[in-house]
This record gives C-alpha cells, sequence and structure tokens, in this order.
C-alpha cells in the first residue's frame, strides 16, 4: 500500500481569493501617500491657469508668510533636473507653459491643508500666447507620423483599397467620433519621497513609494532626472489602488516630491487632486474614424479602409493607435490602415485601457453592422464569413483564434436568433447588438528567483507590480504548480525595485511576463532540489531565472487573444436615456489560470466599455483649453445602478505558443468590443444610428426626432 501524501490539487486552472485581501480590508495595506517616515510633509502642487504662454511672474510672499510653509518651488528656483526619455517630466524647468494645467509651482507644507492653502495663495502671472486645441478631420497641421503608438507603421496598405472599394457592389462609408476619455483609478497619483544626504561611504540615497505601473521604470528615471546612481534609488509600488494605463510611465508627481524632498531635507508626500489628473497624467486622445468597407453581395469583403485622426500635445508626440485592429480582423484583399495626427495645445495623450483597440474596434464593428445591414445579413454571420485563414496585415499563422467559437457560442447563450426583432415596450424600444473583440497577446523579458526555505515553505520574488488585478495571487499559483505544492506554502514578493526586474504592468502582458519567469525560476528550483541529499541549509536554496532571451525571440505566429460582445439595450423615447439590460461576453484568452479574478478583470472591462458607450466623455474648452470634465461629478463612470448582470464565458484554450502557462492577458480584451455592441444594440432598437460616443439623451431625442 502506498503511503506517500497526495500530491496537491493544481494550482493553476482553480479560483483563489487574493493572497493580500486580509491586509487590504485591515488597512494594512500601505499605498503611497499611506506611508510616514517621521518629519514628512506634504506638496501641493499649482496648474497653470492659461492654455499658452509664459510665465513671467512668480509671486511667493503670501503664500510663504502661512505658518507652517516650508517652501514654494517656482521655474526659478527649482532644483534643475538631468536628462530624461520623457519630456513631460520636465516640470518647474522652465518660463514655458505647454497647456492649461501643466505645473509652475509647488508649495510645501507640514500638513496637507497647509500645503493647499499655500499653493492657492501663490499669484502666477503669464504673457498669453495664441492657442488651439479643437480637433477636427481637415485640420491643416495634420500629418501621418512614421510610427503610431506601440511601435507600430502608422500607415499599412495593401492592394488597392480604394479602387476595391469603388468597385464593390456594396459599400459602407462611415465617420465615427470618440471623445477624450478619462483613466480616473480609485486612489489618484501619489508618491512619498525620502532623500536622505550622502556620507563619505556613499552618494545621496532616495527612496519613493510612488503609485505607479512600474517601479523599474521610476527608478531608472529619477536616476537620470537627479544624478544619483541607479542602485541608490529605491521605489516601493507595492500596493496600486487602480490605474488603466495611466500609471504606466513615470508622471510629473513624483519628481516634484522628490524635488522637494531633496530642497528641504524632510520627507515630502505629493498626492494629486482628482482635478488636475487629465491635465498631468494622461488621457485617452480623442479619434476620428472613417471606415470603408466594400464587398460582394454574399458579404465577403473585397475592401477595408480604417482611417483615424488623433490630436497629440506639443511635448510630446503620442500617437493613438487606432487603426491597427483592422490589420488583424477580417480577410480582404485590400487593406488600408493609416493614422494622422494633429499637434495642438493638449495636455499629452497616453495609455488607457486597450489603447487603440478600444477606440478602433467601436469603429470598425461599427462599420460591420451597417454592412451588415446594408447586405440583409445577419451581423453575426458576417462576422464568420470573413473569417482569415492567417493574420491579413502580416499574412502570419494566428498562434490560436477561436473567434468564430465565440461568436457562435455567445449567440446561443444569449438567445440571439430569438431576439433579432426589435420590440417596443410602451415608450422603451428594445433591441440586441454584436461586436468582436481582440487584444495582442505577447510576453516582456523579466526576471524572477524562487527560494526553498527550510521549514518548507517557498519564497518568489519578482519586481512584478499588482494594480488591483490579482496579479500577486495568479503569481503564487504559478509557482505553486510549478513546485507542486500547495498553494499556503508558497510566498511572493512584488512591487520593489529591489526585486529581481519585471516588466511594467500593462499592455496585458503583467502575467505572461512575470509568470514565465517564475515558472522558469521555480521548475529550476524543483530540479535542484531533486538532486539534494540532506535536509536544507537554514536559510534555504535559491534560484534565479531571466527570460530575457526567449521573450525577445521573434515568433512566426501572429499572437492575439478574442472575444465576442452581446448587448441589450432599452431606449426611452421620452427622455432619450439609453439602458443596458444585458451584457455577455464569450473570450478566447488563452488559459484561464484563476477564474475568480480573470472573471473580475473581463467585467470591469466591460463595465468600463458600458461607460464608454453611455456615459464617460470629456470636452477640451476651446476658450480656456482645458478638459471641462474634470472630476467625477462632471465625468460620469459607470455607478452600481446602471450595471446590469453582466456575463462572462470563455473558451478552454491552451495556447502552446505563447508561454509555459499558455495564457493570454485579459486585463484589456474586455473593454474592446463592449461600446459597439451597445451601439449596434441601440441602432437595431431604434432604426437610428449614432455614431459619435457617447449615447446621451441629447443625442438620442435628436436622432429618434430625425
Amino acid at each position: 500500500m502506498d503511503s506517500s501524501p497526495a500530491a496537491p490539487a493544481p494550482a493553476l486552472g482553480r479560483p483563489a481569493t487574493r493572497l493580500e485581501g486580509p491586509d487590504k480590508v485591515a488597512g494594512r495595506a500601505l499605498y503611497a501617500a499611506e506611508h510616514t517616515p517621521p518629519g514628512r510633509v506634504y506638496g501641493w502642487p499649482v496648474p497653470a491657469t492659461v492654455a499658452r504662454g509664459r510665465v513671467t511672474a512668480v509671486d511667493t510672499a503670501g503664500a510663504l508668510a502661512l505658518p507652517g510653509v516650508l517652501a514654494v518651488l517656482t521655474p526659478y528656483d527649482a532644483p534643475r533636473l538631468g536628462p530624461a526619455d520623457d519630456p513631460t517630466l520636465f516640470v518647474l524647468q522652465n518660463a514655458e507653459v505647454p497647456h492649461r494645467g501643466w505645473y509652475v509651482a509647488l508649495a510645501v507644507a507640514e500638513s496637507l491643508e497647509t500645503a493647499r492653502e499655500a499653493a492657492a495663495a501663490v499669484h502666477v502671472t503669464y504673457d498669453t500666447q495664441p492657442h488651439d486645441t479643437v480637433l477636427h478631420a481637415g485640420h491643416p497641421a495634420a500629418y501621418t507620423p512614421e510610427l503610431a503608438n506601440g511601435g507600430h507603421p502608422a500607415h499599412r496598405e495593401q492592394g488597392d483599397a480604394a479602387a476595391a472599394f469603388e468597385a464593390a457592389p456594396v459599400r459602407v462609408d462611415c465617420s465615427y467620433s470618440v471623445p477624450p476619455l478619462h483613466n480616473h483609478p480609485m486612489e489618484p497619483h501619489a508618491a512619498t519621497a525620502l532623500w536622505e544626504p550622502g556620507t563619505a561611504d556613499g552618494p545621496d540615497t532616495l527612496t519613493v513609494y510612488d503609485s505607479s505601473q512600474g517601479s523599474g521604470l521610476v527608478r531608472s528615471a529619477l536616476a537620470s532626472l537627479f544624478a544619483v546612481p541607479d542602485d541608490r534609488v529605491t521605489v516601493v509600488s507595492e500596493h496600486i489602488g487602480g490605474a488603466f494605463g495611466c500609471k504606466g510611465t513615470p508622471r510629473p508627481h513624483v519628481v516634484l516630491a522628490v524635488m522637494a524632498a531633496r530642497h528641504t531635507g524632510r520627507p515630502v508626500t505629493v498626492a494629486l487632486p482628482r482635478r488636475h489628473l487629465p491635465a498631468v497624467v494622461g488621457h485617452r486622445a480623442p479619434t476620428l474614424h472613417r471606415v470603408r468597407l466594400g464587398a460582394r453581395t454574399d458579404g465577403t469583403l473585397t475592401a477595408v479602409a480604417h482611417e483615424a485622426t488623433t490630436h497629440t500635445s506639443r511635448v510630446r508626440e503620442f500617437v493613438e493607435q487606432a487603426a491597427v485592429p483592422a490589420r488583424v480582423m477580417y480577410a480582404a484583399p485590400a487593406l488600408l490602415t493609416t493614422h494622422r495626427v494633429v499637434p495642438l495645445d493638449v495636455p499629452t495623450p497616453s495609455w488607457m485601457r486597450a489603447p487603440g483597440e478600444c477606440p478602433g474596434m467601436y469603429a470598425l464593428e461599427s462599420a460591420m453592422d451597417e454592412l451588415a445591414d446594408a447586405l440583409g445579413i445577419d451581423p453575426v454571420e458576417l462576422r464568420v464569413r470573413n473569417e482569415p485563414e492567417a493574420e491579413p496585415d502580416s499574412g502570419h499563422p494566428f498562434s490560436s483564434r477561436h473567434l468564430v467559437e465565440c461568436l457562435r457560442e455567445g449567440a446561443a447563450r444569449f438567445g440571439w436568433a430569438a431576439r433579432r426583432t426589435p420590440r417596443r415596450d410602451g415608450p422603451l424600444l428594445i433591441g440586441t447588438g454584436v461586436a468582436a473583440a481582440t487584444y495582442p497577446a505577447s510576453a516582456a523579458p523579466s526576471s524572477a528567483r524562487a527560494h526553498a526555505l527550510a521549514d518548507g515553505t517557498y519564497l518568489v520574488q519578482t519586481n512584478a507590480t499588482d494594480l488591483g488585478t490579482g496579479a500577486r495571487t495568479v503569481l503564487a499559483q504559478i509557482a505553486a504548480d510549478a513546485l507542486r505544492v500547495p498553494l499556503d506554502r508558497v510566498k511572493v514578493e512584488i512591487g520593489h525595485s529591489a526585486l529581481p526586474q519585471g516588466s511594467v504592468a500593462g499592455g496585458s502582458t503583467g502575467t505572461a511576463s512575470w509568470g514565465w519567469a517564475v515558472h522558469d525560476a521555480c521548475t529550476s528550483l524543483v530540479g535542484l532540489l531533486a538532486r539534494r541529499t540532506g535536509p536544507l541549509p537554514e536559510a534555504g536554496v535559491s534560484v534565479p531565472a531571466d527570460t530575457t532571451a526567449s521573450a525577445k525571440q521573434k515568433s512566426p505566429y501572429a499572437r492575439h487573444a478574442f472575444g465576442a460582445h452581446f448587448a441589450e439595450v432599452q431606449a426611452d423615447t421620452v427622455t432619450g436615456e439609453v439602458r443596458v439590460r444585458r451584457l455577455l461576453g464569450v473570450f478566447a484568452a488563452g488559459r484561464i489560470l484563476n477564474p475568480l479574478t480573470a472573471r473580475s478583470q473581463l467585467v470591469g472591462g466591460m463595465v468600463m466599455g458600458l461607460g464608454m458607450a453611455l456615459t464617460e466623455h470629456s470636452t477640451v474648452d476651446p476658450a480656456f483649453g482645458d478638459f471641462t470634465e474634470s472630476d467625477l461629478a462632471s465625468y460620469h463612470v459607470p455607478v452600481h445602478a446602471d450595471v446590469p448582470d453582466i456575463e462572462v464565458h470563455w473558451l478552454d484554450e491552451h495556447d502552446k505558443h505563447l508561454n509555459p502557462m499558455g495564457s493570454k492577458g485579459i486585463g484589456e480584451l474586455g473593454i474592446v468590443g463592449t461600446a459597439a455592441a451597445i451601439g449596434n444594440a441601440f441602432h437595431h432598437a431604434s432604426g437610428r444610428r449614432i455614431r459619435e460616443l457617447p449615447l446621451t439623451p441629447d443625442r438620442v431625442l435628436a436622432a429618434l426626432d430625425a
């Protein structure tokens, strides 16, 4: 009879609650502004109140006269900064004001309230200059850049798309508009900086607690800006209260905190007020889309052309890659995708959940719905008929692609066929819509270290960042699975720049990147332990792993995740209010490592997509150059009452061409098709097409009255 202990249940693929959950609900998990080194003081930035110009004077006398004020830093006396790749970090370095909200001073005081009062007492005068903040498709300054965001070529063409379109028996030529959107994480950007002067034994040291998606990137930027060796800079980002992309690179708040700490000799916390965020931490740039689809009468596409126009700032070029998804989705012999960008006197755009794919797929999937209507073909069937055998842009085979299966299963679960007749319930028009989704699947080089400890437990270390997505828990599951031990015997340390280097938490690459390194380290540790005899030393044994060589290998496959969104909406003909009655998504996102956290991520993405469709929008005021919807009172994110019972399902997909776990990213896939599905459902319900988001009551009533 075998008396050996039973093997532990597999850790991967099983739901596991978040390891840090108890610490968060008990208040033990500290966020960036909650670290309290002795002598900590506070900084409050002063934003520019003009849309473009120069600072001509800064009167700090009133601020410095307030009790408890330590300093007011201005462009004239702030510490000078060294080089950095991102010019948005060069705060208080000169008198130029490139856009409204650009920081022109920083007040530092003993209390947060005094710092805020001091900032309000700073009087800045300007020499204003003419400004331009209005994006339109025919803007004379528009140009085609070499690259769009993500390193994608801005212009790609196969065949003669214009000629193929004109020759097509059935054509749609539509324009769509997506407004500026804002990330608005629950935790605003914050940093606590502690500058310690050097001694005879070594140079200065800097410790920073920052709300960031990548503490390694922050460390490198600060080391360069403040001329401190990398190994003398420590950045801790252990707990983050959301980000959605806006914390993906260092932001001005952390530079200001370090600057003030160096100037005052005191630890300094700078926590940005929410109204500042739209101007200084990035936003989803507005996008104007023209989509042309040509097809035969049987629905097979002959031409796809997607042209996108967006804005960027004059500080740094950032081009939303909104036409790139069209290079992935559907088979067509002629394909044109291009981007144009207009430099304006606006804050620099940046990443927001599924940059490019989110607004781009809204336009493409809306146009596919319009084509289905013109053809008299079911929208699900139209997509199935145009399923490509390989990636249209590159010609590479897909590592895995189960979009058709997602559409078929989603239609069955949703009861699609039975709901294709729009209906009316009193003043309510009710209809259904569908849209596809895609997002790239990739991994970035990362490293990890796995330790076997003498007490029989294991410690895994990698400089990953958990934004609230459950990354810490999934990494522990990957480790436990590779080590073949129960999950409760594994401890994970992340979010510290002294740990083995991990990639930034972005692009839905976190688990694939860090998990690969963790898997390799733990697998190697198992091999090492198998070769050992006798008890472990008191300090245990450890094994490192680095995936740089493997992750950088060019794959012969096109690697993407896919999904299908189905929506049922009601439109009130009296009030113009559109409400979502039901949302359903089916996804093909590789092996799902933790169903509990995966479902949460997909639901969260779909909720953001609902907000994009119905409530979220921002406006650049042409007179004053600022975002008028700059707080949560005016920028309407969905609340519980806006969100129906959302259904999330996935296919059992294991992609061996991605990483050892067979997983794909899911953090952004859920948002990609939601807005288009809702917009298509409104058209089905009402017979009216609104091509500008969001579907607010004023637009709905105007459409219904047309």
